[in-house]
């Protein structure tokens, strides 16, 4: 993804357009996590560092359906439930046990969960990556007015508006939706109104798993690759991009991914060729700068608003 342009000069119109388009993509990718990560913090005031397991563990999975000669039509769908069952799974597994515990206790455990799956996949695995094929549309483009549209990064952005309908849709109208809500908003209430904590934090997670799927599935879509820390990357630009956005609201989440998606590609464009590899670094000093003046994102959530 992202196109090479001059450096030199003020960007053609057309230019800063591609751009845009391109930062949308990427952005689209990191909104996804980040609407995840907003979910359950929403709900359990965690930010879930172990997010990004959901990312690996269904990119082994897609390995292992891949070099079975399964067809993307399979693996599709096989990432995106893999990655919800991982969820619910890490849940009842580590979370489940601490929720009564501090919030340092459950960051703790998140990260514990993060550091288990890595080595695990490290030591019966491989440490090394793990390659496979692509969809053969993924580099398939479609130009407009010498604007160059990726199909995938279309994709991304359509899967991006319609997960956030979606949620929103899940929250407002239906049962579980609702009981997450009231649970976000007074749990402790919730639970004396005889909403059952175990039914909503399963679901959350279970919804939270969803969208981690929709962007693992665009993730190994693109790099084709399974490794040990293949969700970290992705993990890390999903918290940013919920922070950014004000932690558990979700449309501040999707808007920080797109923001963050975009302002990678416009440093790809402006830093020297010499520095690329320190867009990472220049991004979180820029996070970093904002929440010295806006420590709550740049959406900061009222009470009644986290989901």
């Amino acid at each position: 993804m992202g196109h090479a342009f001059t450096r030199s000069g003020p960007l053609a119109v057309t230019e800063i357009i591609q751009q845009f388009v391109d930062g949308l993509g990427r952005g689209g990718e990191y909104a996804l996590i980040a609407l995840g990560v907003g979910l359950i913090f929403g709900v359990m005031r965690l930010v879930n560092f172990a997010h990004g397991e959901l990312i690996t563990v269904s990119a082994y999975a897609a390995y292992g359906l891949a070099i079975s000669q399964m067809s993307w039509w399979v693996l599709a769908p096989a990432i995106i439930l893999t990655a919800i069952i991982t969820s619910v799974a890490i849940e009842f597994i580590a979370f489940r046990w601490v929720r009564s515990s501090s919030d340092f206790a459950m960051l703790l455990t998140s990260f514990g969960v993060h550091f288990v799956v890595q080595a695990a996949f490290v030591m019966y695995v491989s440490a090394s990556a793990r390659h496979f094929s692509r969809p053969e549309w993924i580099t398939t483009t479609v130009s407009i007015s010498g604007i160059r549209f990726e199909v995938v990064d279309l994709s991304i952005i359509a899967a991006t508006v319609v997960s956030l309908g979606f949620t929103v849709w899940v929250l407002q109208r239906t049962v579980y939706g609702m009981s997450i809500r009231a649970a976000a908003e007074d749990f402790d209430t919730a639970r004396l109104l005889g909403i059952s904590s175990e039914r909503v934090i399963r679901a959350a997670f279970a919804l939270a798993g969803l969208l981690a799927g929709i962007a693992a599935l665009f993730f190994l879509m693109r790099t084709g690759r399974a490794a040990p820390s293949a969700g970290l990357v992705p993990m890390l630009k999903g918290v940013l991009a919920a922070l950014i956005g004000g932690l558990g609201r979700l449309q501040g989440a999707v808007l920080g991914g797109l923001l963050l998606g975009m302002a990678e590609i416009l440093l790809v464009s402006y830093l020297p060729d010499s520095i690329d590899g320190m867009v990472n670094g220049v991004i979180f000093i820029l996070v970093a700068i904002l929440f010295v003046f806006r420590p709550s994102g740049i959406f900061s959530p009222r009470p009644s608003q986290r989901v």
